[in-house]
């Protein structure tokens, strides 16, 4: 090599103004055709590449552009296309493609769940039945793509196999090696067209290798890159992990294959000490993953280049690569297009900024630190102004998390005990139904907020047309036959970002965009200081909710755990503290809520799981902590005042006995995307407490029938305790339209009248 290389594992594939988003979505509504579409992503494409070679990357990545989702893309590649999509031969038709992801009228969607510990969600390959083939190369595409267009010599990525099969599902433990068998020379395959090409480098991305794994996993990794690096003796393989250090250092540095690269800023300076304990091997070359690919904090050059000295002593420089920890895919795309206090702006740092920063470092590295010594020292002044602005010093907060000490947060009395209280006070039917809490934003709420925010409706305007929503939609509910309402949320643009902007300690961004499914943004808010309540969040809109009727109508929170893992969070204090200061200000508006004769009140957790660290040694340290969190924000109500909480999307088999002791009144669940594997969990482990079944997916855009959501219930009820069961949709309405909505929710409410006429015929002499 010479020198060390500059290399990124992959960029934000939505675009700067989320061209991406806007693309697909006239597309997946016909204003466009196929040729317009692919022909404006080729264009997003071209200038992501363009940019990152304008910032001076070496090895720049190619093949981590997708269409919807790079797990998905993998299982296209490789013809693993669930039975109840048409598909024969050949290349796999945009179509399918999204019927895969997103259901059609005769099948529903593929399951989606999160990846790793991050906020990104990716569609779950469906082994059962699967017969393996290559339909494309697209890693062969993408490379030639870069390279005749653009000049650009890439670096392919490509989900690795062991990974991939990890990742999926329908199949058994004991099917896995076979699974693998069949898809080692599928990917021997396309790296041999890679290698026949010209290609240097190819990125297999294995992340699986920063969770806990078994030495029959290990084995499993010697066997494939054996078989690959024998198939491919002139393709450099840079086996790719992140996320995490690895436990098993030894045996994976010495896979056979050319480079690994290695997180060393979320591994708690555990790949550090095995590289200095063990040593690195001379054959190969070391990514080193030092620029937060998952924050958005500008990192303090100094520091960093400090680290890479350190590293250079047990790998010298011309055997090193400077990249960021992760893709870029979980960050914005660059600070350049905010408006923020000027400490907080130099203190942050996107895609293209830690682009900037992996070239600095790299420059660093090879021609010494002085020629960069002016952008090092810029870094550090940044980083130290940002933790000593009065923001991040509130006395008055870091007062209340001292007082916390010895503190316990639990409910006035049992479950068993609440619960009476609460059927006396509610008279709510048997099987109740409700929803999660969203209502449909339509393009009209969003044009009405839009030009809110722009000035051009007062405020006064803008209070009355979510106003008029909420009363609309209440009669809607009501006229449905729904047991337990919502107020809609209208007044909120994401069930984060909305809490963001009425605390202290947060600012929210104007394009700070990232993907999260298909082509779902958020922008999460930035959690820079410490956090305080200033006044209540949500009153105002579930009072006159309350007012327009006799049901009851719920309060909607989001919780701790889901604030802060659904935000970009400082990293100057332990992420616990954080958390445990969210909670003290969410606690501040469940007592106004209540106080107010609000008293159902849903504290939403779905990105619980999602904050679990990889190593399952970790677990416990988290969950005591969100436990706790969740309990400080809910347990000083009243027994008469019902808590809900919501999770979607996850398996929590390993974790129910932690949901368990969040000690919710009322827990609701996806189980329709999972085709109702989730009520597996409850099958194998008794839930005592009231449990709302999500008994359609509202991501797939189709209305279910009644007979659907009755066959949930069937084998539901089957498990569960009848008397406990509440019946709701598996997630938040917002992204569905009006006609859809209704329709899918008479389907819902029909269902819950023909089970309890079922119950009462039974009871019958």
């Amino acid at each position: 090599m010479g020198k060390s290389l500059s290399s990124n594992l992959g960029y934000p594939r939505i675009g700067e103004q989320r061209e991406w988003k806007k693309a697909l979505e006239k597309f997946w509504s016909g204003q466009v055709d196929k040729e317009v579409f692919l022909s404006e992503l080729k264009k997003l494409r071209f200038k992501s590449l363009q940019k990152q070679k304008e910032k001076g990357i070496d090895l720049i990545p190619v093949g981590d552009f997708s269409l919807y989702d790079q797990v998905l893309d993998t299982s296209v590649m490789f013809g693993i296309i669930p039975e109840r999509f048409s598909y024969d031969e050949g290349p796999v038709s945009i179509d399918t493609y999204f019927d895969i992801a997103r259901g059609n009228k005769g099948a529903v969607a593929s399951e989606m769940t999160k990846w790793f510990n991050t906020n990104y969600h990716y569609i779950v390959p469906e082994l059962q039945g699967a017969k393996p083939k290559i339909t494309e190369n697209r890693p062969l595409f993408y490379y030639r793509e870069a390279k005749e267009e653009l000049k650009i010599e890439g670096k392919p990525v490509i989900l690795g196999p062991v990974t991939f099969v990890k990742l999926a599902k329908g199949y058994e433990p004991e099917q896995f090696d076979a699974i693998l068998e069949q898809l080692i020379p599928l990917y021997a395959e396309i790296l041999q067209q890679l290698e026949a090409e010209g290609v240097q480098w190819v990125q297999m991305d294995e992340p699986i290798l920063s969770t806990t794994l078994h030495s029959s996993d290990i084995d499993r990794f010697k066997k494939v890159y054996e078989a690959l690096n024998s198939a491919v003796p002139k393709l450099n393989l840079l086996l790719q992990t992140y996320f995490e250090g690895i436990d098993d250092y030894q045996d994976i540095v010495n896979l056979p294959v050319q480079g690994i690269g290695l997180d060393f800023v979320h591994d708690a300076g555990k790949n550090l000490a095995s590289i200095h304990q063990h040593g690195f091997p001379e054959d190969k070359v070391l990514a080193a993953g030092v620029i937060d690919g998952q924050n958005i904090w500008r990192s303090d050059l100094s520091e960093k280049h400090d680290l890479l000295q350190n590293i250079t002593n047990a790998v010298p420089a011309e055997r090193l690569i400077i990249q960021p920890s992760a893709s870029l895919l979980h960050v914005p795309v660059t600070v350049k297009n905010e408006q923020f206090d000027p400490v907080l702006q130099k203190g942050l740092s996107f895609a293209d900024e830690k682009l900037v920063e992996v070239s600095l470092l790299s420059k660093g590295i090879n021609g010494g630190r002085k020629a960069v010594e002016k952008e090092i020292n810029e870094s550090t002044a940044a980083v130290y102004a940002l933790n000593q602005s009065g923001d991040r010093n509130v006395l008055s907060v870091q007062e209340e998390i001292r007082q916390l000490s010895g503190y316990r947060a639990e409910r006035e009395a049992p479950f068993n005990k609440r619960k009476k209280v609460q059927e006396a006070s509610f008279g709510l039917p048997f099987l109740p139904t409700t929803t999660i809490g969203s209502l449909p934003q339509t393009a009209e709420v969003r044009k009405a907020r839009r030009e809110w925010r722009k000035g051009e409706w007062s405020d006064d305007q803008y209070g009355q047309y979510v106003k008029d929503q909420i009363k609309s939609w209440i009669a809607i509910q009501e006229e449905i036959g729904l047991d337990v309402l919502v107020h809609g949320e209208f007044e909120r643009n994401d069930m984060v970002e909305y809490f963001g902007e009425k605390l202290g300690g947060f600012v929210t961004s104007k394009n700070g965009w990232v993907q999260s499914y298909g082509s779902r943004c958020v922008k999460p808010p930035i959690i820079y200081g410490d956090v305080a309540f200033r006044e209540p969040m949500t009153l105002k809109e579930s009072v006159y909710a309350q007012s327009l009727t006799e049901k009851p109508v719920k309060g909607m929170l989001t919780g701790p755990i889901t604030i802060l893992n659904w935000s970009f969070v400082r990293d100057d204090i332990p992420q616990h503290e954080v958390t445990h200061q969210i909670a003290l200000a969410l606690r501040k508006e469940v007592e106004a809520l209540e106080c107010e004769g609000i008293n159902m009140i849903q504290v939403d957790e779905p990105a619980l799981r999602e904050g679990l660290p990889l190593k399952k040694e970790k677990w416990e340290n988290y969950l005591k902590h969100a436990v706790y969190s969740f309990k400080l924000a809910t347990a000083s109500v009243k027994n008469e005042t019902q808590i809900h909480t919501h999770m979607c999307y996850s398996n929590f088999d390993d974790i129910i006995d932690a949901i368990h002791a969040l000690d919710a009144d009322v827990l609701a669940i996806e189980a329709a995307r999972s085709h109702g594997g989730l009520i597996k969990t409850f099958e194998d482990k008794a839930y005592d407490q009231g449990l709302g079944l999500g008994v359609y997916d509202i991501h797939s855009p189709r209305v279910p029938s009644v007979e659907e959501i009755i066959d949930i219930l069937d084998r539901a009820l089957r498990t569960l305790d009848p008397e406990l069961f509440w019946i709701n949709p598996d997630c938040g309405l917002k992204t569905r339209n009006e006609k859809e909505v209704i329709e899918s929710l008479k389907s819902m409410v029909a269902a819950a009248h023909l089970a309890r006429e079922k119950r009462l015929s039974a009871e019958t002499p």
